[in-house]
């Protein structure tokens, strides 16, 4: 296929959508295999949007492996590679991932699978600014995390030592990229589904 961005990869973040497992914090508004059928509806909200435009190779970092019936449903429905995530932490998880992505590519973007607001646009966005010379691109969420981050060079103090689902990973990454001396693009900011009154908000924002 011919893509846009041929020397680029956009690798989205996947949990296997087992009840208990997933979206947990949709609980107790959702029973718990609702909540995974959020999580399986989530994902292909994501994956139609990453095939949208057809900008690059796509690669789904699934967790805790690429076994799940879920994620070979996945890979027949699209044209994209099973990767396992690798890591204790989403930290570690993410650098993982970068490290083996810029070993193939020259740029690597990182989504998960739960941010509505994120369009086919953004992605296209993205790319284009690592590929004009940005060292990293990010799009902040509304929640003080973030729901994208490109790269160029694997920048593994980004991801050590974080304290994830707080409400200033945004905050301390952004502090880190500005030591580390990176020129850092910042795209608008992004709601992601977590809660049961984002999810709310989500079925508002489909049927609008």
């Amino acid at each position: 296929m011919n893509y846009p961005f041929p020397d680029s990869v956009l690798l989205i973040f996947c949990k296997a959508p087992i009840p208990g497992q997933v979206k947990t914090r949709l609980q107790p508004a959702l029973s718990a295999e609702q909540a995974a059928q959020v999580h399986r509806q989530l994902t292909y909200m994501t994956l139609n949007r990453a095939f949208q435009q057809s900008l690059c190779p796509v690669e789904l970092h699934c967790a805790p492996d690429t076994h799940d019936d879920f994620f070979q449903e996945c890979a027949h429905r699209y044209p994209l590679t099973l990767k396992s995530q690798h890591g204790e932490d989403l930290g570690e998880r993410m650098h993982y991932a970068f490290d083996d992505a810029l070993g193939r590519y020259q740029h690597a973007v990182l989504i998960g699978c739960d941010c509505p607001s994120l369009s086919g646009d953004d992605l296209r966005w993205a790319l284009t600014a690592l590929n004009q010379g940005y060292d990293g691109v990010i799009a902040p969420a509304d929640d003080g995390g973030y729901v994208m981050i490109g790269l160029n060079q694997v920048q593994p103090r980004l991801f050590s030592d974080m304290s994830w689902g707080h409400d200033q990973v945004m905050t301390i990454t952004r502090n880190r990229a500005k030591d580390i001396g990176l020129n850092l693009c910042e795209l608008d900011s992004q709601w992601d589904v977590d809660i049961y009154q984002d999810w709310q908000r989500y079925l508002l924002w489909l049927n609008g």
